[in-house]
């Protein structure tokens, strides 16, 4: 057993931050990196990752929802992961392996906080859902709102969450930044502007220095 495979056996991290800061690609990338290391991985999104879960996502991200109410976004985000969690994640921790996840309550926290939900709402909302199942460590992936909704225009249509204006996704880039500076021990910011490559070295320095705790 390396010393990579010891550190990050049946540990829970979360890659999060602003919409076009590139979590799922770096995610992929650190996924394969360490597996070459010999890690066991389980990689799984936020919200879907099940069959329930990926119902309820695409509801949650239909433009066709637009009236959708901040209370009725967070309970279908916190029912997907309640799901998530029971199925997917205490599971594969209970195995030994290291879940990698994109987006989970640190999400729900800026983006509902953002429309208007009180974090401490959304975070109480989240312990009902998951329980004791919360990340050992959140990168942030930080980036400008302007640069970051420029990276996924014209990528595709957006999503509900993607459609909206600057002035909310600054929000949502300030309650990213907020939990990291409230929660330094379990929050880490990479910078997300750069190549892919120059991030990706970036992520896995914080996964290689970290200083786990059990």
């Amino acid at each position: 057993m390396t010393d990579l495979t010891d550190k990050l056996g049946s540990r829970f991290i979360v890659i999060d931050g602003p919409d076009g800061a590139g979590k799922t690609t770096q995610l992929k990338l650190l996924a394969e990196h360490l597996r070459t290391r010999g890690v066991e991985v389980c990689l799984v999104r936020d919200p879907g990752g099940t069959a329930i879960g990926d119902r309820i996502r695409r509801i949650l991200l239909d433009n066709a929802h637009g009236e959708m109410g901040v209370e009725c976004e967070l309970m279908l985000y916190m029912a997907s992961r309640a799901q998530l969690a029971a199925e997917v994640i205490r599971p594969a921790l209970a195995r030994g392996e290291c879940v990698l996840c994109d987006r989970y309550i640190s999400a729900t926290v800026a983006y509902q906080g953002a429309g208007g939900a009180e974090p401490d709402t959304v975070l109480q909302a989240g312990r009902i859902a998951v329980g004791p199942t919360w990340p050992d460590l959140t990168i942030l992936l930080d980036l400008d709102a302007e640069v970051g909704l420029a990276r996924v225009a014209g990528q595709r249509r957006h999503d509900r969450m993607e459609s909206r204006g600057a002035e909310f996704h600054r929000r949502v880039r300030k309650m990213f930044l907020r939990q990291a500076q409230e929660q330094p021990e379990r929050f880490a910011v990479v910078d997300a502007a750069g190549t892919v490559e120059e991030v990706q070295q970036r992520l896995r320095k914080v996964v290689d220095r970290w200083q786990w705790q059990r």
